[in-house]
């Protein structure tokens, strides 16, 4: 029985399909990404996304939907689906929808009358390039499909509209066409693996509505050109495959190549299965050597905060440790760059944020509790260069306080840490001075360079490490720990943070903590009690006045809502370590619970991920990227962890 399977019920039931999505990537940054119906819902949506480097930093939609008719004794059907203006879907392609499934591709079962047609979707794991493999499964009379492309080119961010600039040519290439609406672009070649008929007819479409833009107060309505249209015979049992990207392809090693692709795909049989395909699609490869983690779908980039934070779940939970060690050591150059303060060109964004270092430390401690000798080898030295820099005060906005043992940044006007909201050109949260997580971060990095001091024989470094590390520990203790037993968020010379939020987690779930068993049961209580979900653990508790229950509203009350509430389920990970470090075996249970929770989110949203954050009371809806690597390296990291309890 497939694991993620719609039936027909589901599928024409557009209040449901429509808001769940299937996405596919490949390790070059590109992606086909739509809704299980056909239909596109936002913006960010299209069958052929992808960047083009040389233009800009942004992915484009090149190749927005792919609509098929089915003709048979002069009779047409059209299975294709857009929405138009007052909520009018046209054609209706959906209502002949049978079957959905994607435990290895997305698959769907159209029936019309007597025709049964399957229709697969593949993106290719090293090109820019989508394969759609059309199966004739049963046909009782001739049948013809005519194909329509509805192309953009166009940033993602963007929409496009009728205009006189575009290049209406196109040239003929084996077995189709490539054409090119603007200058700059690259060529958009579609070909079948066998000889069609192209219907040069070039016309707007226009009007096309996206429903979770409009719903969400984004632009939402544009117009898509279609240059002409594609048509063939097919028969019971035939297969078309069509291929669609910026190369030109043999189209005789089409139906091999998609065979192939299958052969390689893990499929999604359960929820592990789901997270580790989803952890596979962040790889991102712009070049031969280089080798990085997408931050997440459909919009992010590379951000270096992300990409540490994932990366051990990523990579070593899913027992890809050169994926880890490649990953790392494309950074380690950047990061050495900005700590001598080098410019240096790199797709890791934000690198100068002052929790990198910290969260780079804690990536490299989670490959050193798998990987000793190896660790002990490659990044030993570069673990004692983060130590020296922090201590040296040399990184812009992260201070060594000497009389207290601890870290303090500034961020009233920027934000510092992932909390990072802003609106009006300020942080929603300005979190600032002494910051709980950096400050349990750098306990942490202490007591794990002492280790490593120790196991490589720098006795004398060993004890100066171990006694800045007492300093931190006690301090720790000292500014964040508040008389009704959970810590403050922040403190800023006199002010302390009194909101319950979820970043002292991190001082119980460390390998090395500052904190005692019993206060730390005390900050596990609060936790659980104030900010556990169903989704993710809450950025707020609901006793405070700022709290917000739903990620709704206008823009700015949206970024308000952000971080005041919002359940985010990569801290899931963080407090399944922290819960198993205090009550072991008896937290089982509730590590357990919390993982069959957010296995239900399997089929909902992007179906086989997890999305960025969710409202923190119910329904728990889904919001932000829909599929974020955090999120999904998290919950791997959690679900290893639970395992080394078996």
């Amino acid at each position: 029985m497939s694991y993620l399977k719609f039936d027909k019920e589901l599928m024409i039931n557009l209040e449901y399909s429509l808001y769940r999505n299937v996405l596919r990537t490949n390790r070059r940054g590109a992606y086909q990404n739509t809704s299980i119906s056909g239909c596109n819902t936002t913006k960010y949506q299209g069958l052929l996304v992808m960047p083009v480097p040389y233009m800009d930093d942004e992915n484009h939609l090149i190749l927005s939907s792919f609509d098929e008719t089915v003709v048979q004794h002069g009779a047409e059907f059209n299975l294709g689906i857009h929405r138009y203006a007052d909520d009018n879907y046209s054609p209706k392609g959906h209502k002949y929808i049978r079957e959905f499934n994607c435990d290895s591709v997305p698959k769907t079962i159209y029936r019309i009358g007597g025709v049964i047609l399957s229709k697969e979707i593949m993106f290719s794991s090293k090109e820019n390039r989508l394969m759609i493999r059309y199966t004739l499964l049963d046909a009782h009379s001739p049948t013809t499909i005519r194909f329509k492309p509805f192309l953009a080119f166009r940033k993602i961010s963007q929409l496009t509209h009728e205009n006189d600039q575009v290049d209406r040519s196109y040239r003929v290439v084996e077995n189709g066409i490539s054409t090119c609406m603007y200058f700059g672009y690259p060529e958009l070649f579609m070909q079948f693996n066998k000889t069609p008929e192209f219907m040069y007819h070039p016309d707007w479409y226009r009007g096309i509505e996206y429903l979770q833009d409009l719903q969400s107060g984004d632009t939402f309505q544009e117009d898509l050109y279609v240059p002409g249209t594609f048509e063939m015979s097919i028969g019971k049992g035939e297969e078309i495959i069509f291929s669609a990207g910026d190369i030109l392809v043999d189209t005789a090693n089409l139906a091999k190549e998609f065979d192939l692709e299958i052969y390689s795909r893990t499929p999604r049989s359960n929820f592990y299965n789901c997270l580790k395909n989803s952890s596979h699609q962040f790889k991102y490869m712009p070049g031969k050597e280089d080798q990085y983690l997408l931050a997440g779908y459909p919009w992010f980039k590379v951000r270096a905060r992300d990409q540490f934070i994932a990366l051990p779940g990523c990579t070593l939970a899913v027992d890809k440790a050169p994926d880890f060690v490649k990953t790392m050591d494309t950074a380690i150059p950047h990061l050495r760059n900005f700590m001598a303060d080098k410019p240096s060109k790199s797709f890791l964004k934000e690198i100068e944020d002052p929790d990198v270092l910290l969260w780079v430390v804690w990536a490299l401690q989670q490959y050193w509790r798998e990987y000793k000798e190896s660790f002990i080898v490659k990044y030993s030295a570069f673990l004692f260069e983060i130590i020296d820099y922090i201590l040296e005060g040399k990184h812009p906005n992260l201070a060594y306080r000497q009389e207290e043992g601890l870290l303090s940044t500034y961020g009233r006007e920027v934000a510092v840490s992932w909390m990072n909201a802003m609106q009006d050109g300020r942080p929603v949260i300005p979190r600032s001075g002494f910051l709980v997580e950096f400050n349990a971060l750098w306990y942490n990095a202490l007591k794990f360079a002492e280790e490593i001091a120790r196991e490589t024989g720098a006795m004398a470094e060993a004890e100066a490490l171990e006694g800045r590390a007492r300093l931190a520990g006690n301090s720790f203790t000292e500014i964040f720990l508040n008389s009704a037993g959970y810590l403050y968020d922040y403190v800023d010379d006199y002010h302390k943070d009194l909101n319950v939020r979820p970043n002292m987690i991190f001082a119980v779930s460390l390998p090395y903590s500052p904190l005692e068993r019993g206060q730390k049961k005390s900050v596990i209580d609060f936790v659980t009690k104030e900010l556990l979900t169903a989704c993710g653990i809450r950025s707020l508790s609901p006793k405070s006045d700022q709290f917000h229950p739903h990620y709704t509203g206008n823009e700015r009350e949206k970024q308000q809502a952000y971080f005041n509430g919002m359940a985010f389920p990569w801290l899931l990970g963080p407090y399944i370590e922290a819960y198993l470090n205090v009550f072991h075996m008896s937290g089982l249970s509730l590590a357990d619970r919390i993982m069959a929770e957010m296995e239900g989110e399997m089929q909902n949203d992007c179906i086989g991920s997890i999305s960025e954050f969710y409202d923190p009371s119910p329904p728990f809806i889904a919001h932000g990227g829909y599929s974020f690597a955090m999120s999904v390296g998290e919950l791997l990291r959690a679900h290893r962890i639970i395992r080394s309890y078996a």
